[in-house]
């Protein structure tokens, strides 16, 4: 590999890698620096810790030689439903749902875990001639001389470094993490329940028996739910889940984290230029934070790679600029939706349950609003950058 490099990356999460490999196959040399100790997450064993990856997404690690490696650990995700519980949980009425029938695509999206996804892009990060990983590093400054990208996360030290502030605030609520098995099969359907703390979200996991369940709490409820023995948190998730699937057993680790809104006022500055959560940390509410991502991955890579092909200066602030054109209005509205919906079913007025209620029937039941949805769910709507939709750069 060469030794002059066109772009290094601080961090090498998800983003980083994807970003870099996108990068590399059109000819440029990147370095990923990433400070955890090389393959971390890639030994770990099953915790249930997974994403939910958009069609656009989908494509977008076909296009860089990565999904080869994971389809096979991939679940479908046939049929999206959403409903309204009671402040207990009990007796969801479930008033949407999305069917992978009505899109030409095939299934709706996929459940991937971490291990597998992390893996694969350390392994073809290794394999390509022209990355460089370089792990148990931190990137602590940077100049004038080389392009940086940020995918290092939302308290980004390469924003900070460049001067770029944030706008955000907290959403007073915990996500609580953790993977279930159950009796009876998932079927490839994806349940949100929207309860008074914060929305619940049951996803399928390979296999057809287990799920990942990722449901936001109100901080104090969710310090004391978090606190609890195995046998005890287990009794206040299965009351949430009111018999959903059968009775549910612990299926690996329990994490928690607090959940906030992190929105970068600029996506570049000289020279850099900021890609995921670095960018935008989303609400987890649809589990749109990684497509968002790697929408991202595709844009800025397309930006540069053509910037390249015509021979100009890829750190220019004409090129970065590009990229944040196409990307800043539509994440940030992304973003902002979130947390709208959020704000909307987090709390337990009986006016609003009821508005809320009858305006996503009726999304439902009319076939263009249901179908632009799913679109959009899909990653499909907008100006798709090439690699989402499986095109080479």
């Amino acid at each position: 590999m060469e030794d002059v490099l066109d772009v290094v990356i601080a961090g090498g999460g998800l983003t980083g890698p994807g970003l870099a490999l996108a990068l590399a196959d059109a000819g440029l040399s990147v370095a990923v620096v990433d400070a955890r100790p090389e393959r971390t997450r890639a030994a770990e064993g099953f915790d249930g810790r997974a994403y939910s990856l958009a069609v656009a997404s989908k494509r977008l690690l076909s296009a860089v030689g990565v999904w080869d490696a994971v389809g096979d650990q991939a679940e479908p995700i046939l049929r999206v439903e959403a409903g309204d519980g009671t402040a207990s949980g009990t007796n969801p009425s479930y008033f949407l749902a999305f069917d992978s029938a009505d899109l030409e695509e095939g299934p709706m999206g996929f459940m991937l875990e971490d291990r597998y996804l992390y893996a694969a892009l350390v392994a073809r990060m290794r394999d390509h001639p022209r990355v460089r990983l370089v792990a148990g590093r931190t990137v602590v400054a940077q100049g004038a001389d080389r392009g940086l990208v940020g995918c290092d996360g939302r308290g980004s030290g390469t924003a900070t470094r460049a001067g770029i502030s944030r706008t955000g605030w907290r959403y007073g609520q915990t996500a609580l993490v953790c993977a279930v098995e159950h009796p009876a099969p998932h079927q490839g359907i994806a349940r949100q329940v929207f309860l008074a703390g914060g929305p619940l979200a049951m996803l399928p996991l390979k296999g057809g028996h287990h799920s990942s369940i990722v449901w936001s709490e109100q901080e104090d409820l969710a310090r004391i739910i978090a606190a609890l023995p195995d046998a005890d948190y287990l009794g206040v998730v299965s009351d949430r889940l009111q018999g959903l699937l059968g009775a549910v057993t612990l299926a690996g680790a329990r994490f928690s984290y607090p959940l906030s809104l992190s929105l970068a006022n600029r996506f570049v500055a000289p020279r850099v230029a900021l890609v995921g959560d670095a960018a935008h940390g989303v609400h987890p509410i649809a589990g749109q934070g990684l497509n968002l991502g790697l929408r991202d991955v595709g844009a800025l890579a397309e930006v540069l790679v053509a910037a390249r092909r015509r021979g100009e200066d890829i750190g220019a602030a004409d090129v970065l600029g590009r990229y944040e054109r196409w990307r800043r209005s539509d994440a940030t509205l992304l973003a902002l939706g979130m947390d709208a919906v959020n704000r909307l079913f987090s709390n337990e007025n009986n006016l609003l349950r009821a508005a809320r209620t009858i305006g996503l029937r009726a999304v439902g039941s009319v076939p263009a609003l249901r179908r632009a949805f799913q679109r959009e769910a899909a990653g499909l709507s907008g100006d798709v950058p090439r690699l989402l939709t499986g095109r080479p750069l």
